[in-house]
């Protein structure tokens, strides 16, 4: 799971900083490495990127409102 986390986390940033950078300077990064804005690989991503945020979403809704992203397990005293 925190494997899971830790890529999905990564996957939301990046779709963010594109989100940015389109928002800002009108230049989209996943259409830029893909050449195309509708090529396959764009809309793989585009799809990872959705995917993950619904998992960063159900994930921390189930588990009380805490995103693990180390295996540290905090003691209670």
């Amino acid at each position: 799971m925190i494997i899971a986390n830790i890529v999905s986390y990564i996957l939301v940033l990046l779709g963010a900083v594109n989100w940015g950078l389109y928002g800002i300077f009108n230049f989209n990064l996943v259409s830029a490495v893909f050449m195309g804005d509708r090529s396959v690989g764009a809309v793989v991503t585009y799809i990872l990127i959705a995917l993950a945020a619904l998992w960063l979403i159900v994930y921390t809704v189930f588990s009380g409102g805490i995103l693990r992203l180390t295996n540290r397990r905090e003691e209670r005293a």
